[in-house]
């Protein structure tokens, strides 16, 4: 499996746009080659060089297998998908706004063999409990930041 963006590079820097500095829109993604037998994906968008331990930016979950993109700034998301709160205790997609040097950011994309049933309230630890034993293939894009 493969995750692109056309915004940055594995291992760019992210554009301003889609930091907490700038739009804070969330960046264009695409994926390719979903194993057989996937029946969602979900999405996770971590800095794990955050001061007080990995930050989360961005948590999305049963994302259909028939959908290979994520458009720029999305907000309304797709029937089915479904988002978990982030570090800010919020749903949808926060940032880039480290609070000095460069961080790393990791989209990492999982290929799930089943539906997640989660509560409306679900954290990150409650997404990767759900996913445990059922992670068909993962794909990651890394992208970096610092503040001018």
């Amino acid at each position: 499996m493969k995750l692109v963006s056309s915004a940055f590079g594995n291992f760019d820097s992210i554009p301003i746009q889609y930091s907490g500095l700038g739009d804070d829109l969330s960046p264009p993604l695409r994926w390719q080659d979903v194993p057989d037998g996937t029946r969602s994906l979900a999405l996770i968008c971590e800095d794990p060089d955050a001061p007080h331990g990995t930050w989360d930016h961005w948590l999305l979950y049963n994302i259909p297998p028939s959908i290979s993109v994520l458009a720029e700034g999305i907000t309304q998301l797709p029937h089915g998908i479904r988002s978990c709160q982030n570090s800010w205790g919020k749903l949808g997609y926060g940032g880039p706004n480290p609070p000095s040097g460069k961080h790393r950011y990791f989209f990492r994309l999982y290929a799930l063999d089943t539906v997640l049933q989660l509560p409306e309230d679900a954290k990150k630890a409650d997404l990767l409990k759900a996913m445990r034993s059922h992670t068909l293939a993962e794909a990651s894009l890394v992208g970096h930041y610092e503040k001018a």
